[in-house]
């Protein structure tokens, strides 16, 4: 194909913040994991498929196969779907008080 520009699991972007290498980044409404250290403005690879490991909001009880979104406020997963982003599944159960769950990314 003549349009075709690359698989997509990996988009390069200009850094809204400073981040650091497995950071969540939200850059409108797509958002990826930072595959490194980037200043904020700077070009930052970020990953927008796979499983990953992020922080969680620590009240919330999140069930296996749980829609998740993203808090960009204070860049943590949540399971509140008001004014957050849908970033994917939980792929492990993460109870309260927990500080992590392990997400598939999609849209």
């Amino acid at each position: 194909m003549k349009n075709y520009i690359q698989p997509g699991e990996n988009i390069t972007l200009a850094a809204p913040d400073a981040v650091t290498s497995g950071d969540g980044v939200l850059v409108g409404s797509l958002f990826g994991v930072a595959h490194g250290n980037a200043a904020s403005g700077a070009d930052v690879v970020l990953a927008t498929v796979g499983v990953f490991e992020l922080p969680k909001v620590s009240a919330d009880d999140i069930a296996v196969g749980a829609k998740v979104y993203w808090k960009d406020s204070t860049s943590d997963v949540t399971s509140t779907a008001t004014g957050n982003t849908l970033i994917g599944q939980a792929v492990s159960a993460a109870g309260n008080p927990s500080n992590a769950v392990r997400v598939r990314l999609s849209v």
